[in-house]
């Protein structure tokens, strides 16, 4: 497999590199969808994610799927270089930038909205410095002082994801007295800390955090309450997208359907989150949850209308 850093055009040919041509205006965070969820394509610059994980381990196959997801409607590019999986090993800042630093420029370049996937403050201001819009943390209870720093003193929204522990450990902590409410109470008090640093309460886009110290049960009963999370004041952003709650639930003869056939059911779960009104959805498959997005905005626009006229 190509290194990340070799130039555009040097590694094997999977598939020609689209046009750099935006097939639509620049995005811009202030111009995202307000009628429907927004739809963040997920761009894993790894080699051991759950998903898909060496599939865009190359400069050129990482940049020509971020493209195609830009063109096939994405609002938002999350661009990642370390794995978030249960059990994966932590990757060092430089080697995450060496990864991911030539697909944001490139994804920037043809326009795209990019939201940086990083758990480190140096990295995600060299993105921000690229032009990326959004850091995605999934820290959790654990973000660091530097990215609180860099939160406050840039300006940029943020992604408050709930997590306990880290990778490693977070399988086995699991256990809440009320799921809901007791990860309610922990992001309130993460939110406390970057609100002491002097970030706003606009910039902070809240994600309760699916599969992540979740159990499955406990992951089912997160969607079902969402809107005691809409009730904390920000925007919410939900990622369910081939999961394993959904493999375990879509099991055959014993076994859990594998990652790459979870899409139909993630493609569920979010027009029943885009109903319940979720700012964000985060997914692999961008054309079929764009219009799982679509449908939910238009049924919710026909129940707003019948309701007016009663």
């Amino acid at each position: 497999m190509d290194s990340l850093a070799a130039a555009p055009g040097t590694g094997p040919a999977t598939s020609p590199l689209p046009t750099l041509r935006p097939p639509r205006d620049r995005a811009s965070f202030d111009r995202l969808p307000t009628d429907r969820a927004v739809v963040f394509g997920i761009l894993n610059v790894t080699p051991d994610s759950f998903s898909d994980g060496g599939s865009y381990n190359s400069l050129d196959t990482a940049i020509a799927h971020g493209l195609r997801m830009f063109y096939a409607g994405a609002d938002v590019i999350d661009i990642g270089g370390e794995s978030t999986r249960p059990g994966a090993d932590e990757v060092d800042p430089a080697t995450e930038q060496e990864r991911i630093m030539p697909v944001v420029e490139a994804m920037v370049k043809a326009g795209a909205l990019v939201s940086v996937d990083t758990r480190h403050a140096e990295t995600a201001a060299k993105a921000i410095d690229a032009g990326a819009a959004i850091i995605n943390d999934v820290s959790g209870m654990s973000v660091s002082p530097e990215m609180v720093s860099l939160v406050a003193a840039r300006q940029v929204p943020y992604v408050l994801m709930h997590r306990r522990g880290d990778s490693q450990t977070m399988d086995s902590l699991t256990k809440y007295e009320n799921t809901v409410q007791d990860v309610i109470a922990e992001l309130s008090a993460a939110r406390q800390v970057f609100y002491d640093a002097g970030v706003k309460p606009e910039q902070l886009i809240i994600d309760p955090g699916i599969g992540f110290s979740k159990t499955a049960d406990q992951n089912w009963q997160l969607l079902d309450k969402l809107e005691l999370f809409h009730q904390l004041g920000h925007r919410l952003l939900v990622g369910t997208s081939r999961k394993r709650f959904l493999g375990s639930l879509l099991t055959t003869s014993g076994k859990a359907a594998a990652p790459a056939e979870r899409d139909a059911a993630t493609v569920a779960t979010t027009a029943l989150v885009a109903a319940k009104g979720v700012w964000g959805v985060r997914v692999h498959d961008v054309v079929g949850n764009l219009d799982a997005a679509k449908v939910a905005a238009r049924m919710n626009a026909a129940h707003q209308s019948t309701q007016a006229r009663h």
